[in-house]
């Protein structure tokens, strides 16, 4: 008899799981491009401009100092912007903190009036016949042609300051803040009936959020007016502040001086108004003005 005998089966090969590809790793280069694409070309512009300013300002001619003099005569004013030698001998530091102590107090000022006031204006058509015209024409009033008058009211020069820089910046916030409410969908006014949204309630919760884009341009604006306006005044009200650093400068005839200082300024207002912008992107983040 006959025993059949089977082979075994092989055993079945070992099934490979593919490793999932390793993403290869960004060069530094390629990190860094992002920052030198936006950093670079700005640059590039400022020193092809000190360049030329170096070649124009540096003939027989020139009225203005070259960068090259501009370093040499207030060096210690860039290197060393915090020392302070009692009085108005101060580094600009201290000039551009008094100055922005001003406008701290006369924007927040402003942006709290001027949003109350354009929610008024935005709302009610009464408000808009009654205060619109008279707006509008206070708002071509130059920023200096206040202070004579906030000099008469106040009688000190710190709060005539304020008040110019109240003055000035105020109306774009109104305006802007009007026209977002105007602009507020009906839909959302739709729903706040529906659900019996009044008062408070509704501006918190409907008004505002609609309107919000709109608020922050016109704090954009304001805030940059505010900077504007605190440099002229300072220079006629005198004390601490980097409007009196530069009328101050230039009656000594150190050109350079003011030169160091405008830069600051412009840094400054650079800074103030990426701030704002910042603060109405996170703010008004997921809304669009309409």
């Amino acid at each position: 008899m006959n025993i059949a005998t089977s082979k075994p089966a092989p055993a079945a090969a070992p099934v490979s799981v593919a490793e999932p590809a390793l993403m290869p790793e960004r060069s530094l280069a390629a990190r860094l491009r992002p920052t030198l694409d936006a950093v670079l070309p700005p640059l590039l512009v400022v020193l092809a401009l000190a360049g030329l300013w170096e070649v124009v300002a540096s003939g027989p001619n020139a009225t203005l100092p070259p960068p090259s003099k501009v370093w040499a005569d207030s060096s210690e004013l860039i290197t060393d912007p915090f020392f302070d030698r009692g009085g108005l001998d101060k580094g600009l530091f201290w000039h551009l903190l008094a100055s922005l102590q001003r406008v701290a107090v006369g924007f927040a000022l402003a942006a709290g009036a001027g949003i109350a006031t354009g929610l008024l204006i935005g709302t009610s058509k009464l408000a808009t016949r009654g205060l619109d015209p008279l707006f509008q024409v206070l708002r071509t009033v130059p920023p200096l042609a206040w202070l004579p008058l906030s000099l008469a009211a106040f009688r000190e020069a710190q709060p005539s300051a304020i008040f110019v820089i109240f003055i000035t910046s105020i109306w774009p916030i109104i305006i802007n803040t009007a026209v977002g409410v105007r602009n507020v969908p009906q839909d959302y006014r739709n729903v706040a009936a529906v659900i019996r949204l009044r008062g408070p309630a509704y501006f918190a919760r409907i008004i505002l959020p609609a309107a919000a884009p709109y608020i922050f341009t016109g704090l954009r604006i304001g805030v940059g007016l505010s900077w504007l306006a605190i440099i002229a005044a300072e220079m006629l009200i005198g004390g601490v502040g980097i409007g009196f650093f530069i009328w101050d400068a230039w009656n000594s005839s150190n050109l350079s001086d003011i030169v160091v200082a405008l830069a600051y300024v412009g840094l400054v207002g650079f800074a103030l108004d990426r701030a704002m912008a910042l603060a109405g992107r996170l703010v008004t983040r997921g809304t669009s003005a309409q």
